[in-house]
C-alpha cells in the first residue's frame, strides 16, 4: 500500500483465502473503510476541510506482489469548472525483506479523478488532474525512509519528488505514537498560452518546495482503529489556493479493517 499517503488514517488487517487446501496463504485479501474529519494529502486538504469517507481493497500474494485500490471524497471548492468529487487510486507493487530487520517496498500508483478530466484555477488555467507516481521505501525497527516520483504531477505541474521519513512505536495501554515529515519538491511548467502570476500562484515558475509534518496518536478498541493527528506544513497563506487548506489542523479518524 502507498503507506506515505494513507498510514495516518488507514490500518489494514488481512483475511486469508487459500487457493487450494494444499496451498497455505497463497494470497491475502484485505479491505478497510474510514471516516475522517478531513482528507489531508501531504499536509494539504483535499476535501475543503470537510469530513471525508474513504476506503480501500488490497490483494497481497505470498511472493511479495500486491495490487489494490483506494478512494476518498474530494472537494476542490471549484464547482464552476470541476466536477471532481472522488479520488480513486490504483496501485501495484512488490515488497520483501533484505535482512531480518530491513524490509523494502516499491510500486506504481495512479491517481484518478472520475468525471473530471481537467479543472481550472484562476491563476493556473485549465489543467489535467490525473497523474501517476512511482514509489519506494526502506523500513527498519519502526522507522521508514521513502520517496515518490511523478513525471508530471497534479494539475500538470511538471516533475515532482516527495521524500519522507516515518517513525512509530507502541505506548502503554495499547496506544501508538507516530511521527512523519515529508519534503515536497516540484517544478512548474508554464507556457505562453497559459500565462499566470508566478508570485501569487501556488506553484511558482522554476523549482519550489515545502515540508509537511504530522504527529499521530492511535488506539484500537472494539475492532475499530482510532487516530488523532496534528498536521501542518511550511506553506504560507499566500502560497495556497485556499488559505485554510494548508493551515495546521487536528484530524480525527475512525477506521474498520476486514
Amino acid at each position: 500500500m502507498n503507506a506515505f499517503k494513507k498510514s495516518l488514517v488507514v490500518t489494514s488487517m488481512a483475511l486469508t483465502f487459500p487457493l487450494a487446501s494444499n496451498v497455505a496463504q497463497a494470497y491475502e485479501v484485505s479491505a478497510n473503510v474510514t471516516i475522517a474529519s478531513d482528507y489531508r494529502f501531504r499536509g494539504i486538504s483535499q476535501n475543503d476541510t470537510e469530513i471525508a469517507l474513504q476506503g480501500g481493497f488490497d490483494i497481497a500474494f505470498d511472493n511479495g506482489l500486491y495490487v489494490g485500490t483506494w478512494g476518498s471524497q474530494v472537494d476542490f471548492n471549484d464547482p464552476d469548472s470541476s466536477d471532481a468529487g472522488l479520488e480513486l487510486d490504483y496501485y501495484f507493487g512488490y515488497g520483501g525483506n533484505l535482512t531480518e530487520e530491513i524490509s523494502y517496498d516499491i510500486g506504481y500508483l495512479y491517481y484518478d479523478y472520475p468525471g473530471s478530466d481537467a479543472t481550472e484555477f484562476d491563476l493556473t488555467g485549465k489543467r489535467d488532474l490525473d497523474y501517476q507516481e512511482f514509489y519506494g521505501s526502506l523500513s527498519y525497527l519502526g522507522g521508514t525512509l521513502g520517496f515518490a516520483y511523478s513525471d508530471d504531477y497534479f494539475l500538470e505541474t511538471g516533475e515532482f519528488w516527495y521524500l519522507y521519513a516515518d517513525y512509530g512505536f507502541e505506548l502503554p495501554h495499547g496506544f501508538t505514537l507516530g511521527f512523519h515529515a515529508g519534503y515536497n519538491d516540484f517544478e512548474h511548467k508554464s507556457t505562453d498560452s497559459d500565462p499566470k502570476d508566478a508570485e501569487e500562484a501556488f506553484l511558482t515558475d522554476g523549482e519550489d518546495s515545502y515540508t509537511d509534518y504530522s504527529i499521530t496518536l492511535g488506539k484500537s478498541w472494539e475492532g475499530l482503529d482510532f487516530a488523532l493527528s496534528w498536521i501542518d506544513t511550511t506553506l504560507d497563506d499566500e502560497e495556497c489556493f485556499n488559505t485554510s487548506w494548508c493551515d495546521s489542523t487536528l484530524l480525527f479518524s475512525i477506521s474498520k479493517s476486514m
